[in-house]
């Protein structure tokens, strides 16, 4: 399955997701390639930072950030189970060619209308894209939200009749992320029981349950 974590506004946590996404499947024994297809090239720094504190890999990260990717990436998941792109803001080609590269686009935000109204013109791509691969799936991601905040709940309730839907499991702000990103590392090797741990593992399953994959 290839899943692209798209978004034209930044800062909503796309990196962060790839990420932890990637590496709660590895650790379940999943062959996983994360390409980072953003110039600036946030995943890769992650990956140079892990290797700096010797830590083992668990999954790979290579540099994508061109136009071809809806040609490289089917490639590359001939030989994983699971391809996920980190994507890049603003890069409309670049944008076009991961959306016609993925099974699944999540698209996270934020509990904010500002989001919202933000994620419109990622919608028209997403529109777009459809045109020519008609059974590519998208789920929106509510990101560092609070779960109990009435904003975030509003929020869940607008998405829950859109197009696309929203994902039931959603994930919070949590100090565990940047605290694990800044070692190279990924929030379930901080502490394999905690908020941020469980959250991440139930998206990793709402994600597998949507039974979404390219026919070989």
């Amino acid at each position: 399955m290839i899943i692209a974590l798209l978004n034209q506004k930044g800062g909503v946590g796309k990196t962060t997701l790839a990420l932890n996404l990637a590496g709660e499947w590895a650790r379940h024994g999943r062959r996983v390639t994360l390409i980072d297809a953003d110039p600036q090239g946030s995943a890769l720094d992650w990956s140079q930072q892990r290797a700096r504190e010797g830590l083992d890999r668990t999954f790979g990260v290579i540099g994508l950030a061109r136009d071809t990717l809806h040609r490289e990436a089917p490639e590359l998941a001939r030989d994983v189970d699971h391809i996920v792109i980190d994507g890049p803001p603003r890069v409309a080609a670049l944008m076009r060619s991961a959306l016609l590269a993925a099974d699944l686009v999540l698209i996270p935000v934020q509990p904010s209308p500002l989001d919202g109204w933000a994620s419109a013109e990622m919608l028209a791509l997403l529109t777009e894209a459809r045109i020519y691969r008609p059974e590519l799936t998208a789920r929106f991601v509510l990101n560092r939200c609070g779960a109990r905040t009435v904003l975030a709940r509003e929020t869940a309730e607008t998405l829950a009749d859109h197009d696309p839907p929203v994902l039931t499991a959603t994930v919070g702000q949590r100090v565990a992320f940047a605290v694990a990103a800044q070692s190279g590392r990924l929030v379930s090797e901080l502490d394999d029981d905690t908020p941020a741990t469980r959250e991440i593992a139930a998206l990793t399953r709402a994600i597998d349950a949507l039974g979404v994959g390219r026919a070989p």
